[in-house]
C-alpha cells in the first residue's frame, strides 16, 4: 500500500525518460571487493545493495529489492567532479512504476537531467549535489559523504533545495569478529519534512541507515538495526521533547469556542452559531451561542467564519518517526490507529507521550502477524506455527495494543484459533487476507474488519489470482480485472450484504490505490498538490511519482476504469451500511483526499467526516471517550477556517487543534513538522 511507496520514495529522498529499459540481465555484476549491503526489516531480508569505487574514481552502485512482490533493479554510475560533486550520474533499471532510467551531466556551466518524473536545466554554481529520483542507496551515501565534507555541513541541491547535516550521537558496534568500530549519527534536513537519520563511520564515510523500519547495513553489521532504531531514536527525542513543551498551552481557565459552525458527529450534522466550553481538558458545555453562557474570565476564540470540528481520525497510519506525530496534530488529527509498527518503538513512543517528553497524538496499535517467507511483510511478527501466532496475538494483548493484523503470508489454517484467541482477549481482528483464501472465508473465520478495498474485490478475482496474491498480484489483479467485475453478481452482493449484516468494517484506504492506478510518472496527484510550495524540491519531486507500471497488455486507461469501479464498489458498501473508516496508508496528509473521495462515492461532507470521527472512534471502543463534540468527552477538536459541510477540503485549513484540552497553534505545528506555509 501506501505506506511501501512511502518508505520507497524515502528511499528515493534518502538517494522513469532517458533511453530503453536496460534488462535486469544487462545491469552491473558487483565486483568481488564491492560493499555489501543487507537489505532488512523486523520481518526479514528483502534485498542486497552494494557500491564501489572504479580505478577513475566513477561510485557505481547495484540494487535487487522485493518488498511483497514490488521489484526494484537498479544501478548507477557517478562519476565526480574536482569538488566531488556529481558532475555525470546515469541510473539504470527497474521500479513498481516502470523504467528507472534517469541522467545528469553539465555541460558548459549548465546542469541538465531527465528522470521520469521530469527533464530540466539549471545554470551550475559550481557546487551543488544532485538530489536523483532514484537508484541504489549509494546516490545517499555520496549526498551524506559530501555534507560531511562540507565546512558548515551545508550543500545547495539540484533541482533545488539545500541539505543540512548535524551530528547527535556516537555508538560501538560489531564485535572482534565483525571490527568493532564507532559510527555516528547525522540528522539530515531539507531532503524530507522531518530529519533522515543516517550513519557514517569515524572516517566520514556511509555506514548505514535504518528509518521507517527498513534497514541498509553492512553484511558483516546487519545484527545492528535494533541497537541503531534505539540510539537514534532517543537521539531525536531530544528535540522532540524540547518541542513537547514549546508547542504546548495548557490553559489555566477555561476556553470558549463561541459562534462556531460546529460537526455533531452522533447525530452526523452540520450546526451554526454554536459554542462550546472546555475547562481542565474536558468538554463542558455545547450548544447554541444564544443559549451557552460563556464563563467569567475564560479565554474565548471567535470562530466566526470557521467550523469546529471533533479531532480526526487517521484510521491507517504507520508511524514514520517522532515529527509525524506534529504533523498528523497540524492537520487536526488527534487518534491514529497504527495497523503494524517496530512494536518496541510504538510503546517507547506511547512512553515519552505519557511522560510529556512528545507531542502525539493518541495512538491506538496493531501487533502486525504474518508467515515467514519471500513476502514476508516489513515490520511483522512473523509466526511459524499456530502455537507462535497464538503466542504473538497474546503478546499484543500484553503490550496494550487494541488489535491485530494478519497478513498475506499467514498460514489461514491458523486463522480460527488466532481470531478465537483475539477475541478471548477482547482485541480487535483485521488485516490482508492470506494467500490461498478469499475476503469472505476471512469473514466466516472471524475478522472483524477487511483492511484496504482491493481485498473487498478480490472477492470477485478468479481463481488463479487467490493463492498469489500476497505478491504483486494483489495489486494487479484488482488492476486488471476490476473494471469487469459486476457489483450486482452474487460474488460482490454476498460480500457486501454479509459485511452490512455483520457489522464488518472497511478501512479502503482509497488513496493509496489512487496513488497505484491513476496517475502517470510526472503527475501531481491531488492529494499533495495543496501542499506544494511548503515543503523542500526533493521531496515536492517525489509527490510526481506516478502509479504503477501498466502490464504490457493494458493501458493505463484500463487501471482508472478499475479505479473507478472501486470507487462504486465504496458507493454501494456505503448504501448498504458497512462501517467505513477513514486511513490513508500514506505520510498522512492525504487525509482530507480520502474524504474528498468519499464524497465522490455519495457520501455527504457529514458522513465522510464521521467516517474520520466517531466511527472509528466506535471501532477502537473509545467513543465514550472521544470522537464526537460531547458534554463528558475529551477535548480533542480542530478548529478549521471555512465551511467543510460544503467543501470537504477546508478541512485542511486548521488553525486551532485542542488534544486533551491542551492548545495547539496549527501554523506553529506546521512549521515544527517541516512545512513552510499552510496548504491552499
Amino acid at each position: 500500500m501506501r505506506s511501501e511507496l512511502v518508505v520507497c520514495c524515502l528511499i528515493c529522498l534518502l538517494a522513469s525518460v532517458s533511453s530503453a529499459q536496460v534488462p535486469t540481465a544487462e545491469l552491473l555484476k558487483p565486483p568481488a571487493d564491492a560493499r555489501h549491503f543487507i537489505i532488512e526489516s523486523t520481518g526479514g531480508k528483502h534485498g542486497d545493495s552494494w557500491s564501489w569505487v572504479t580505478a577513475d574514481g566513477t561510485r557505481m552502485g547495484r540494487e535487487s529489492m522485493n518488498l511483497r512482490g514490488q521489484i526494484w533493479e537498479v544501478d548507477y554510475s557517478g562519476k565526480p567532479g574536482a569538488d566531488g560533486m556529481p558532475a555525470a550520474m546515469t541510473i539504470r533499471g527497474v521500479t513498481p512504476q516502470g523504467d528507472a532510467g534517469e541522467t545528469f551531466g553539465i555541460e558548459g556551466g549548465t546542469a541538465k537531467w531527465r528522470s521520469p518524473l521530469d527533464a530540466g536545466s539549471a545554470t551550475y554554481s559550481g557546487h551543488a549535489f544532485y538530489s536523483s529520483v532514484g537508484g541504489p542507496m549509494d546516490t545517499n551515501a555520496w549526498l551524506l559523504e559530501r555534507l560531511i565534507a562540507s565546512p558548515d555541513k551545508t550543500l545547495e541541491l539540484l533541482p533545488g533545495g539545500k541539505a543540512r547535516a548535524v551530528q547527535l550521537a556516537h555508538l560501538d558496534v560489531g564485535n572482534a569478529g565483525s571490527g568493532k568500530q564507532t559510527i555516528d549519527l547525522w540528522a539530515v534536513t531539507g531532503i524530507n519534512n522531518s530529519p533522515v537519520p543516517m550513519w557514517a563511520d569515524a572516517n566520514g564515510r556511509f555506514f548505514g541507515v535504518t528509518f521507517g523500519g527498513f534497514g541498509w547495513l553492512p553484511e558483516a553489521y546487519a545484527d545492528e538495526q535494533h541497537r541503531m532504531d534505539l540510539a537514534q531514536t532517543a537521539a531525536l527525542a531530544t528535540q522532540t521533547a524540547s518541542l513537547a513543551k514549546s508547542l504546548v498551552k495548557v490553559p489555566d481557565r477555561p476556553v470558549a469556542f463561541v459562534d462556531v459552525r460546529l460537526f455533531d458527529a452522533d447525530a452526523v450534522r452540520f450546526l451554526t452559531r454554536q459554542t462550546v466550553v472546555v475547562n481542565k481538558g474536558v468538554i463542558v458545555a455545547v450548544g447554541p451561542s444564544t443559549r451557552i453562557k460563556v464563563p467569567a474570565g475564560a479565554r474565548v476564540i471567535n470562530g466566526r467564519g470557521m467550523t469546529l470540528v471533533p479531532g480526526m481520525w487517521d484510521c491507517h497510519m504507520h508511524v514514520g518517526d517522532d515529527f509525524t506525530g506534529l504533523q498528523e496534530l497540524s492537520m487536526g488529527v488527534t487518534s491514529v490507529r497504527d495497523p503494524g509498527n517496530n512494536d518496541a518503538l510504538t510503546i517507547g513512543r506511547r512512553t515519552r507521550a505519557g511522560a510529556g517528553q512528545l507531542l502525539f497524538p493518541h495512538v491506538y496499535p496493531s501487533s502486525l502477524i504474518d508467515g515467514k517467507g519471500p513476502y514476508t511483510a516489513q515490520v511483522a511478527n512473523v509466526a511459524t506455527s499456530e502455537t507462535e501466532a497464538i503466542a504473538w496475538v497474546d503478546k499484543a494483548k500484553a503490550n496494550g495494543f487494541t488489535g491485530v493484523k494478519f497478513y498475506g503470508t499467514f498460514n489461514p489454517a491458523w486463522l480460527p484459533a488466532s481470531i478465537a484467541e483475539a477475541h478471548r482477549l477482547g482485541l480487535h481482528v483485521h488485516g490482508h487476507i492470506p494467500a490461498g483464501i478469499r475476503p469472505m472465508d476471512a469473514i466466516n473465520d472471524g475478522y472483524d474488519e477487511i483492511t484496504h478495498i482491493n481485498w473487498i474485490i478480490m472477492q470477485a478475482m478468479p481463481d488463479s489470482v487467490i493463492p498469489v496474491s500476497n505478491g504483486i498480484a494483489r495489486f494487479e489483479a484488482p488492476g486488471r480485472y476490476a473494471k469487469d467485475v459486476d457489483l450486482d453478481g452474487p460474488a460482490m452482493t454476498g460480500i457486501v450484504s454479509t459485511m452490512a449484516r455483520k457489522h464488518i468494517y472497511s478501512d479502503p484506504t482509497m488513496v493509496a490505490f489512487e496513488s497505484i492506478y491513476v496517475p502517470e510518472n510526472g503527475d501531481l496527484s491531488p492529494s499533495y498538490a495543496p501542499f506544494v510550495g511548503t515543503l523542500p524540491p526533493t521531496l515536492e519531486r517525489q509527490f510526481r511519482t506516478g502509479g504503477f507500471a501498466v502490464p504490457k497488455d493494458l493501458t493505463r486507461a484500463d487501471y482508472r476504469a478499475s479505479w473507478a469501479k472501486l470507487v462504486e464498489l465504496l458507493e454501494r458498501m456505503h448504501r448498504a451500511g458497512i462501517p467505513i473508516v477513514a486511513g490513508t496508508d500514506g505520510s498522512g496528509i492525504e487525509l482530507v483526499r480520502e474524504l474528498e473521495i468519499y464524497t465522490n462515492a455519495g457520501f455527504t461532507p457529514a458522513e465522510a467526516l464521521a467516517a474520520a470521527t466517531i466511527v472509528p472512534a466506535r471501532l477502537v471502543g473509545v467513543d465514550e471517550h472521544t470522537g464526537s463534540i460531547k458534554v463528558g468527552k475529551a477535548a480533542d477538536l480542530a478548529l478549521v477556517a471555512g465551511d467543510p459541510s460544503t467543501h470537504i477540503t477546508d478541512l485542511r485549513q486548521t488553525r486551532v487543534v485542542m488534544l486533551d484540552g491542551k492548545l495547539l497553534d496549527a501554523d506553529s505545528l506546521r512549521e515544527a513538522a517541516g512545512y513552510s506555509g499552510r496548504p491552499k
